[in-house]
């Protein structure tokens, strides 16, 4: 669909000439401005489309729809979970508009170190729940973790779900949600983020908004940031986690995103495994249990050092 800006601007040609008309006949005066008005509504509502379709879409959401992506993802197993330790939280949110949730899995003792977990495309599930009290635990007890809610307490079960969840998710309101939950959590905090797939890419964002306060920031297979105005922000090191056979997060965008970061005089350390894309994703049922464990690792040796966790 192309947009249509000569037909809008056709229109009110048109009706220029049919305002000639009603001062010399004002009898039709009725019939046409009805007829004229539902024009413009038809035309209004197309051209809002056509501006739409008109839109490039972000490397998430092209790939939200693609279907061997969302063949690659398979519905995750039924999974009977509950919380130890962790609970739901709210909070408010800089632009005043609905209040944000996150999984929160407070420190054994008062602590000024942070994890901020991003949740995969089916959004924060049980499974991310039972993935945030398990690295609470993997750090000593040390760090206070939060799982964020991207989607406002939307879950997917399928993938033509998760394809439309991810697919719509606003970039504003998932940063506005983040920028909400670190003034919750308050000043003078050490900030690192983890997240898988499209919670890889939001682990990346999530690090820049933390600004000074970040400390580190672990990418499983997320969508490498293309602009350089982003990168620049990055205040941390990165640690990216990728399955050498992905067959969608293309190795080139990995090294121009590496290069990138180095720019900003920030470390990027790339490790990679014999895998496919996915492979650590907690609510995959095909979990590929050794290289996530090899990659749990080295993610817990990345984030023990960077928050100075004993």
């Amino acid at each position: 669909m192309h947009c249509r800006q000569e037909i809008t601007t056709g229109v009110f040609a048109e009706f220029k000439f049919i305002s000639l008309i009603l001062l010399i006949k004002p009898d039709i005066m009725k019939k046409l401005c009805t007829t004229f008005l539902a024009a413009i509504l038809f035309f209004a509502l197309n051209n809002a489309a056509a501006q739409s379709c008109c839109k490039k879409p972000t490397d998430m959401q092209a790939l939200a729809l693609n279907k061997a992506f969302k063949a690659s993802h398979l519905p995750p197993n039924p999974i009977n979970y509950s919380p130890e330790k962790g609970s739901m939280i709210q909070f408010r949110v800089p632009d005043g508009g609905n209040e944000g949730n996150a999984f929160y899995v407070p420190s054994d003792e008062p602590s000024d170190k942070v994890l901020l977990i991003f949740h995969e495309w089916w959004g924060l599930n049980d499974y991310i729940k039972k993935e945030a009290e398990k690295w609470q635990k993997l750090l000593g007890g040390k760090v206070s973790v939060y799982a964020v809610d991207l989607y406002d307490g939307k879950e997917a079960v399928t993938p033509d779900e998760a394809g439309k969840l991810m697919s719509k998710l606003d970039a504003n309101r998932g940063e506005t949600i983040i920028n909400g939950l670190l003034q919750r959590i308050g000043a003078g905090k050490k900030v690192a983020t983890l997240g898988w797939c499209m919670g890889g890419s939001w682990s990346f964002t999530g690090a820049v908004a933390a600004g000074n306060e970040a400390v580190g920031c672990v990418m499983y297979y997320g969508f490498p940031e293309k602009n350089p105005d982003r990168i620049k922000g990055l205040r941390c090191d990165v640690l990216y986690i990728r399955g050498n056979k992905d067959a969608f997060i293309k190795t080139a965008d990995v090294e121009e995103f590496k290069t990138r970061v180095k720019v900003t005089g920030h470390d990027f350390t790339l490790d990679s495994f014999d895998a496919v894309h996915a492979f650590a994703n907690p609510s995959n049922p095909n979990y590929d249990v050794k290289s996530a464990t090899d990659a749990q690792n080295i993610s817990l040796k990345f984030l023990k050092d960077k928050l100075s966790v004993q």
